[in-house]
């Protein structure tokens, strides 16, 4: 597979995320929205956002694992947070920056929203990878 992440100079400059990733060869995997609850099916960090997205990525690396990937393999995410606001950037940055490959990161789309169906989750994040 070969990976091409491209951040055009007329675009403006990233932080943590990459505006193209062209894929050649390989098989794609889509990672449906994972969110803070663990294999009991509790939310873990409730009202804790950097607890959610701590164990919401951990399930995304579980996610990945199982499909034979890692997040070195990730080329898009999508982020929907609850009642975004600016201090909540920080906090997913930090925790993103521990998971996402720092050289080369996903493009990536991140949208506050008002709810998600369950009443305790902050985030849920979804990923596609190629291998």
């Amino acid at each position: 597979m070969q990976a091409d992440f491209l951040n055009p100079p007329m675009l403006n400059p990233t932080n943590g995320w990459t505006h193209v990733v062209t894929v050649t060869g390989g098989k794609t995997i889509y990672v449906s929205g994972q969110v803070s609850v663990n294999e009991k099916g509790e939310v873990v960090g409730k009202g804790d956002m950097k607890a959610q997205v701590q164990q919401t990525f951990e399930n995304l690396k579980h996610a990945l694992t199982a499909a034979g990937a890692t997040f070195k393999d990730v080329v898009k995410s999508n982020m929907y947070v609850v009642g975004l606001k600016p201090e909540h950037v920080p906090i997913i940055r930090e925790v993103r920056a521990r998971y996402f490959d720092v050289k080369h990161p996903p493009t990536s789309t991140l949208v506050g929203i008002e709810k998600l169906v369950g009443p305790d989750w902050l985030i849920e994040i979804g990923v596609v990878a190629v291998v």
